[in-house]
């Protein structure tokens, strides 16, 4: 048998192949948030502008992992 042929768009396998990193590293950053604001609710404003820095970086690494998908299409 020889090997298995692979057609289609490959580019939407690979960018959601690349979107878990993204998912996962979202679920932490909200988590940590959660958690600290917990333990010290009189710091939940400071660490909010550090949620939103940190939310903005990780979608936009899942915004480039789109943009390639479909570039090397």
């Amino acid at each position: 048998m020889g090997l298995a042929a692979v057609s289609g768009q490959l580019g939407a396998l690979g960018y959601g192949l690349a979107a878990i990193g993204p998912g996962i590293g979202v679920g932490i950053i909200f988590a940590a948030y959660i958690q600290a604001s917990a333990r010290q609710p009189e710091s939940a404003g400071a660490n909010r502008t550090w949620l939103i820095f940190g939310f903005a970086v990780v979608e936009a690494l899942a915004l480039f992992g789109l943009v390639l998908a479909f570039a090397l299409s």
